[in-house]
């Protein structure tokens, strides 16, 4: 007997079930609506009707190469029908080539030897950086950035600024020493680059000045603090770009006191800033970089660290120093070397710099027709726009989440019909568009980025 098709699930069912079943913890109910999308396809994301999304966030820079990329995918498949499930005590090839591209990546940018280590998700990455400096140090009290996002473990929450990630979960001993990050467009200490000689930079030195600070023992020559956690640009905290000598600068201190410099490149590592690393464009080397996200093109949850070899080695880091059941998984694996080889077959250092900067040119003329645009900037394909009152400072929060929610209804008017936008929101007063579009897209999309984007500014903005 034929069995009859089933029906299709409708959406209002799917709510309620999700209403009944589901945990509102995740970030999905950020939005009053949360939106249903069954399809996607390089740039764009299609809807439960096939409605087309243009989306300038590409899972938070964990697309960074297309939607459904058929050559990792097709990786992805292989993996799948030869050794898909391998517990990770256990060797297999894919990891082993993965860490060597990686390891040799990292010496090429930091001339430095290292290794590798695998886990799942960005914050577990962080995690095991910080067990690598404590098992290096002895101690345990880390110094980072406000408006940093590191992640929300229970020991990634300790470094990561905001305080809403830990109000509800008791009390954090080792929570790290905030410190202001370079933000120029709003300097804390109400300065300006052109004058100010590196303000900031010069604060955290203070730090250091006197053991009643209760950062420094001059005497004993060595710190409180084991690791400054840094982002070579603030992703969650609204894309914000360093000037150029800041991290110079800093590491200057930090190596005289010797406190390490972990480089967090989970979401702008792997070019989307024009770079490999998104360190390589200030001249540094630190001594562990995280990265996740674009690693795998999103296909298979999978992190890491690399360090470097005095920190890593097996005499200093040993077996079971950490582990993860589904670390250095094999589908995982498969699909970063296949991403990696993409990466080698491509010429980013070149499309997205040409990409980015002629896509902030547009921006920056949406600026000039828009006073609710109180600054736009960008480095490669990570691109800013800060929604402000008419004042060109003052955030509007609210402003910009009204333009997100009418983003994802969809429907706006285009010259390639009727087409939804997605967004992402950032930011220290969470006023702030971090746009971070597949690095390959076309010049054609970013017109209709921009045709969209001045739709909604001159729909809920003031023109000038």
């Amino acid at each position: 007997m034929k069995s009859l098709p089933m029906l299709p699930v409708t959406e209002t069912t799917l709510r309620e079930k999700e209403e009944q079943y589901c945990s509102h913890g995740d970030t999905v109910h950020y939005s009053p609506v949360p939106k249903f999308f069954q399809g996607c396809e390089g740039s764009f994301l299609y809807d439960r009707d096939d409605h087309p999304y243009l989306d300038l966030q590409m899972w938070y820079s964990a697309v960074n190469f297309g939607y459904r990329n058929q050559t990792i995918i097709e990786a992805l498949k292989a993996q799948l029908d030869c050794l898909p499930q391998l517990a990770c005590q256990y060797l297999h090839e894919e990891k082993i080539l993965v860490a060597e591209k990686l390891a040799q990546e990292c010496l090429r940018v930091f001339g430095v030897k290292g290794r590798v280590q695998f886990n799942v998700g960005g914050a577990q990455a962080i995690e095991d950086s910080m067990k690598l400096v404590r098992n290096a140090t002895g101690k345990s009290l880390f110094m980072a950035f406000m408006g940093g996002y590191h992640g929300r473990t229970l020991g990634a929450s300790e470094i990561t600024s905001s305080y809403r990630y830990r109000r509800r979960f008791g009390h954090f001993s080792n929570r790290a020493h905030f410190v202001p990050y370079p933000y120029c467009y709003r300097c804390p200490y109400g300065k300006n680059l052109e004058s100010c000689d590196y303000y900031c930079v010069n604060q955290v030195e203070r730090l250091f000045e006197t053991e009643y600070n209760s950062f420094w023992d001059s005497k004993a020559q060595e710190p409180e603090f084991v690791a400054f956690y840094i982002e070579p640009v603030q992703a969650t905290g609204g894309y914000i770009i360093p000037p150029p000598d800041y991290f110079a600068r800093l590491q200057k201190i930090l190596n005289e006191r010797k406190i390490f410099m972990v480089d967090d490149e989970i979401q702008m590592g792997f070019f989307r800033t024009g770079k490999f690393w998104a360190m390589e464009h200030f001249g540094v080397t630190p001594n562990i970089v995280v990265f996740g996200k674009a690693m795998t093109n999103g296909l298979n949850p999978l992190s890491g660290l690399w360090a470097e070899e005095t920190i890593i080695s097996p005499t200093k880091f040993p077996p079971g120093s950490t582990h993860s059941t589904f670390a250095s998984n094999p589908l995982g694996t498969a699909a970063a070397l296949a991403t990696l080889n993409w990466i080698d077959a491509q010429e980013y250092e070149t499309t997205v710099a040409e990409s980015g900067a002629y896509f902030l040119e547009r921006l920056q003329i949406l600026k000039s027709r828009h006073r609710m645009i109180g600054d736009v900037s960008g480095l490669g394909l990570a691109l800013r726009i800060e929604i402000t009152k008419s004042d060109r400072f003052t955030p509007d929060k609210a402003l910009a989440d009204q333009i997100f929610e009418a983003g994802l209804a969809g429907g706006l008017p285009s010259s390639r019909g009727p087409m939804g936008l997605v967004l992402d929101i950032g930011g220290h007063y969470k006023n702030v568009f971090t746009l971070a579009p597949s690095l390959d897209i076309t010049r054609g999309e970013i017109e209709l980025a921009i045709e969209l984007l001045d739709y909604l500014f001159s729909t809920y903005g003031d023109p000038s």
